[in-house]
């Protein structure tokens, strides 16, 4: 059973300028095996989370604390962060060129295990992950999201997920941009993961469409930096009918 606990997390941004504060006091935790729906309106602080907890640059921790099995991941490099479980699945996903799928997995693998893979072996998960996704196997020998489709990279980013087994999964608007065909099959990877593994999850997300197919146990609405409200999955219902409206202040 592993935990990642977001504590009083307060995160600034470099802009032309200076540092704007972004998130005002996040307090979340996740446990092994739960699915927690992380909501809101644009601008709100769903993807700034993400990144920090990843520990993108960009994203400076002014004040709080992100502990994954107690130890704060701060002072850890964005490598350290991934080898102790902790994966990022990016809204948009960036080309490797010269690096092929193939290589760049078990080379993660290798990463995160500290041995490589028996080659016969993972040929064969990497296989059998890939026909579950509807992934051509030839995309096993291009280079990594080059010239894929916005689809193709979203199946790609869970291909990671289910090969590298991480404790923590962070899918950053994973249903962005994809059609029905696509949201349904990479929900059913996430599902497949989920059922295989104790992982968990956090799923950040305008609509509640991908909520259609991966049920979550905690819905957390972010609003300015915050955590407006949270609930379980009736609250992503009301969600839908109502909208974001009676967490905005009105228009002067």
């Amino acid at each position: 059973m592993s935990t990642l606990e977001i504590k009083d997390l307060h995160v600034s941004v470099e802009t032309a300028e200076g540092l704007k504060q972004i998130l005002r006091g996040v307090d979340l935790t996740v446990r092994s095996g739960e699915i927690h729906a992380i909501m809101g309106p644009n601008g709100s602080g769903k993807s700034t989370l993400a990144y920090s907890i990843a520990g993108h640059p960009k994203y400076q921790v002014t004040s709080g604390e992100v502990l994954l099995d107690g130890e704060d991941v701060r002072a850890m490099k964005v490598d350290e962060r991934a080898r102790a479980g902790i994966f990022l699945a990016m809204q948009y996903p960036v080309e490797v060129p010269g690096v092929s799928v193939s290589n760049f997995l078990r080379t993660a693998k290798t990463a995160i295990d500290g041995k490589a893979p028996a080659l016969r072996q993972w040929v064969g998960d990497m296989r059998t992950a890939m026909e579950k996704l509807r992934m051509d196997p030839v995309f096993a020998e291009r280079n990594v999201n080059e010239g894929f489709s916005g689809g193709e990279k979203k199946r790609h980013e869970i291909l990671q997920m289910e090969l590298l087994s991480p404790k923590f999964a962070i899918l950053d608007e994973t249903d962005s941009g994809l059609d029905v065909d696509a949201l349904r099959v990479v929900s059913e990877g996430v599902n497949r993961v989920k059922d295989t593994t104790d992982i968990g999850v956090l799923l950040i997300t305008h609509y509640t469409r991908i909520l259609n197919y991966i049920t979550p146990d905690f819905v957390h609405v972010f609003v300015d930096g915050r955590i407006a409200e949270q609930g379980g999955p009736e609250l992503a219902e009301r969600l839908e009918a109502e909208g974001y409206d009676r967490f905005l202040a009105p228009s002067v």
